[in-house]
């Protein structure tokens, strides 16, 4: 299991990073990204305090990758900031996606995918034409087990296939109890519509990861 979009108190999650990455351990995890929320104000001290969780694949059989997710930043400045986010060290960059269960601002699909990010999470009725433009700059396509992001599932996982577009199944984890294992992201993938084998392969072979 490789989840790329998780939280913890360094912005709005319940867990610091160590009880966070142990916990995904024991769930069978091999990877987990941690991606706090940021915007121009927090980034480098996000990043300057998750980065020291790399400590953790010293002693644990799981990669810790360090990240951000751009949240609510306005639209054109979105690009500027996951470049800053790549300097300062970010290993995976997410834009909080036009989830239609908060007032994100229209346009925030497209800057996410015209900067090239390596995610787009719950990015709620997105249009055939931005999932070919994922297609085109190799940004995932987020399919989110969080409730409330995850009632657009089904629409995001038609129109990434109709495009063929990248998929990833994500947690969007803020509390201990959103972590899944592998079982229940192929379930959440197969939920959106998916075929078992197209669940497996997102799931056991990781768009991002290989």
């Amino acid at each position: 299991m490789i989840d790329l979009h998780t939280h913890t108190i360094f912005s709005d999650g319940e867990l610091i990073p160590s009880e966070l990455v142990r916990r995904a351990e024991v769930l069978g995890y091999t990877a987990i990204g941690i991606t706090d929320h940021v915007d121009y104000t927090n980034i480098e001290h996000v990043l300057a305090s998750v980065s020291k969780a790399k400590y953790l694949e010293d002693v644990l059989d799981i990669r810790v990758l360090v990240g951000v997710e751009i949240t609510h930043v306005p639209p054109e400045k979105i690009g500027p900031l996951a470049i800053l986010a790549r300097k300062l060290g970010a290993e995976i960059v997410v834009v909080h996606g036009e989830t239609p269960v908060e007032p994100v601002r229209p346009g925030t699909n497209r800057a996410a995918l015209e900067a090239r990010v390596d995610i787009l999470a719950h990015p709620g009725f997105i249009t055939l034409e931005e999932a070919e433009l994922a297609r085109e700059n190799d940004v995932c396509l987020e399919i989110t087990s969080r409730s409330g992001h995850n009632i657009t599932n089904g629409h995001v996982a038609r129109l990434a296939s109709l495009a063929k577009a990248k998929m990833v199944v994500d947690t969007d984890t803020h509390a201990p109890d959103d972590l899944i294992d592998s079982q229940r992201a192929k379930q959440i993938a197969m939920g959106a519509g998916l075929t078992r084998d197209e669940a497996a392969m997102i799931v056991d072979h990781h768009a991002i990861l290989g």
